[in-house]
């Protein structure tokens, strides 16, 4: 009889890459994650993993086992939604990985609803960037991402995660008052200080390829990931940037804000796991989320 336990901790070697990441995930040392692979390998009699380099490489056996421990876990997931729909309250506990903007404009008073509505509700967040938040939704470290996908660059899709679109917000040429040249569109940024998120990131890439179609390369002489820094170095005169209206939630522009030609939209959507996605506590969060996006919109 094969090991589940030992065919998961298989799957977390393919979901993560390196035995030193599985043991960090799972609070273990390097060495009992190792030993237990050898024993699975033992038990099946073939060979399972292959160094290479820092990492290591599954064998096509492997790759059969971590399908069969995939559909293990989905099962086992679908079991403890049904249990849990079986209940006349929604308890337990639920992880939600998000963004910086909807975190500051949708989690407060979301969070402040679920309390009042769902009290034996546990609700964990962690602000996590979307294109990482997806991939660990799906490897099981969130129950839920808030995630956002920028026009034409489209988010990554995992099989065994579904997605729900939550709202959609503008997005804007953020210029400071004074300190600067007068702007009067997105072409007369070219030499401007830019701030923008570091390379990698949709919204980097997305605002790179909106100035280029303007005709010039960005000088992005500030990267970083937080909003509200970047906020502080357009209102101080120091940069320019792009925008979503999001992070205006709850209080005036600061800065001045130019519409762009197309009016482009940001799109939010909520993901989690299709044998998740009835459990009482995710619907719960779903539809309070969905509630004060609404309010947010009309507001």
């Amino acid at each position: 009889m094969l090991d589940v336990r030992r065919m998961i901790l298989l799957r977390e070697v393919k979901a993560r890459g390196t035995l030193a990441a599985v043991a960090e995930a799972l609070s273990l040392s390097p060495s009992a994650v190792s030993q237990q692979l050898g024993q699975l390998e033992k038990s099946v009699g073939v060979e399972l993993l292959r160094k290479t380099g820092r990492g290591v490489q599954l064998t096509p056996q492997a790759e059969i086992l971590v399908a069969h421990a995939s559909d293990i876990l989905e099962s086992l997931e679908r079991a403890e939604a049904d249990l849990a729909s079986s209940l006349t309250s929604v308890t337990g506990s639920i992880r939600i990985a998000v963004f910086q903007s909807a975190a500051l404009a949708l989690l407060p008073d979301a969070l402040r609803i679920l309390r009042r509505e769902h009290p034996e509700l546990r609700v964990e967040m962690v602000q996590r960037e979307p294109e990482t938040a997806l991939y660990e939704t799906w490897a099981r470290d969130f129950d839920l991402v808030i995630a956002e996908q920028y026009p034409g660059h489209a988010a990554v899709r995992h099989a065994q995660l579904d997605r729900v679109h939550l709202t959609s917000d503008a997005i804007r040429l953020a210029v400071p008052h004074e300190g600067l040249p007068p702007v009067q569109s997105l072409a007369d940024t070219a030499g401007l200080p830019w701030v923008m998120e570091p390379r990698g990131a949709a919204s980097r890439h997305w605002a790179e390829q909106i100035c280029r179609r303007a005709g010039f390369e960005p000088d992005v002489r500030f990267e970083t990931a937080d909003l509200q820094a970047q906020i502080r170095l357009i209102e101080s005169g120091n940069a320019v940037a792009l925008m979503p209206d999001l992070v205006w939630t709850g209080r005036d522009p600061s800065v001045r804000l130019m519409n762009l030609d197309g009016k482009p939209h940001r799109s939010i959507f909520t993901s989690v796991r299709r044998a998740g996605a009835n459990r009482p506590a995710v619907l719960a969060c779903r539809e309070v989320l969905e509630r004060t996006a609404r309010q947010v919109a009309a507001s």
